[in-house]
């Protein structure tokens, strides 16, 4: 399975979840180190995009093809809380994926978007002993499109 991560240059050489933890998302607390994908480039591009402004458009960002083999396990979350897309993000959603990394029993969670409804967004713990087998397979320059910020 492919999945898409859109980062700055800087970042794209590894995956570690370090850059997450800093601040907390949707489906982690600060400190809690996770990696977010999506099912696809254009999910992926909104997932970012949903964060700027054409003030802080960076033009330093990369989009990374990622490799999940298909040896390796990827639950579904079954059951969403209340208002689990809201903005801010819920702390009941980020407890879900504290949990999920705490619990090193599944590599990957599939999770619904906030940004695009019906898609859906793949968590990857770190820390699971499958991790290893996930590959960055491609990294390629991401020129955002102006017309996005219009």
């Amino acid at each position: 399975m492919r999945v898409f991560r859109l980062s700055k240059k800087k970042y794209s050489k590894e995956l570690n979840g370090k850059g997450a933890s800093k601040s907390g998302s949707r489906w982690n607390s600060k400190g809690t180190e996770i990696i977010d994908s999506a099912e696809s480039r254009a999910l992926a591009m909104a997932e970012v995009a949903v964060h700027l402004t054409i003030a802080t458009l960076p033009s330093d960002y990369v989009m990374i093809e990622i490799d999940i083999p298909d040896d390796i396990q990827i639950k579904e979350l079954e059951e969403l809380p209340d208002h689990w897309n809201s903005h801010p993000p819920n702390i009941s959603t980020q407890k879900i994926g504290d949990e999920f990394i705490d619990s090193i029993a599944i590599c990957v969670l599939k999770v619904p978007s906030a940004v695009v409804q019906g898609d859906h967004n793949y968590l990857i713990n770190p820390y699971h002993k499958q991790f290893n087998k996930i590959k960055i397979i491609d990294v390629k320059d991401f020129p955002f499109d102006k017309r996005i910020f219009n």
